[in-house]
């Protein structure tokens, strides 16, 4: 199949939103990999100064790099930022739901006042008619990404929560919908991990692993 390199933007919106790497394919799982906060909103900041915005465009873009290099264009992913913007979450949304999304994962990074520590995976908090599926779904999803970071990076697992956050609550409908911690950047190791690139792949193999296995398992 040939590769292609996809431009998406929302001309109404007046916002280009996102360049990714992907594949044509009709039965190809679409997968919108929303990197959390940018431009004016840093997001967390923690030891060394390290932002929250930096790191999940790092382990964004190394979740499209390892989907086109290791595995082969396997997926059609989309990246809802490649650069520093600043993107409302309405946005963020929109994109997924225009791009008939399979899955929709956001990346994001934990702070907090005392040493806490490890990844957390949250979905929406409540069923509801046009959700209870994609709940489900959901919670298998983030067991999986949960059970490859434990595995492959010994970080401690808090496990899978449940929260209204808006982009769970706008996304569930349409595709299983998951909004990653991936570690306390106010944690002086897990503030330092991401300083080093191998880790930030590491991370980025992880999670991607884990979607794999998900999606795996249900052909």
């Amino acid at each position: 199949m040939k590769k292609v390199l996809k431009k998406v933007s929302f001309v109404i919106l007046l916002l280009q939103l996102c360049i990714v790497f992907g594949q044509e394919s009709a039965i190809q799982k679409r997968i919108v990999i929303d990197v959390g906060h940018g431009g004016k909103n840093s997001g967390a900041i923690g030891v060394n100064g390290i932002m929250e915005k930096e790191v999940v465009l790092k382990i964004g873009s190394e979740i499209s790099v390892l989907n086109k290099m290791i595995f082969k264009g396997r997926y059609d992913i989309y990246l809802t930022r490649d650069d520093d913007r600043f993107i409302q979450l309405s946005d963020r949304s929109r994109l997924a739901k225009s791009l008939k999304a399979d899955l929709f994962v956001s990346l994001h990074c934990n702070a907090s006042a005392n040493n806490s520590r490890g990844i957390e995976v949250y979905t929406l908090n409540y069923f509801s008619k046009d959700s209870e599926l994609n709940i489900k779904e959901s919670i298998a999803l983030g067991m999986e990404v949960l059970d490859e970071a434990n595995l492959k990076l010994k970080i401690e697992n808090r496990g899978m929560k449940f929260a209204n956050f808006q982009v769970l609550r706008e996304i569930i409908p349409h595709c299983p919908t998951l909004l990653l911690e991936t570690g306390f950047l106010t944690n002086e190791d897990e503030g330092n991990y991401f300083l080093i690139p191998e880790k930030i792949r590491g991370m980025a193999l992880a999670i991607f692993k884990g979607i794999d296995n998900y999606l795996k398992s249900r052909l």
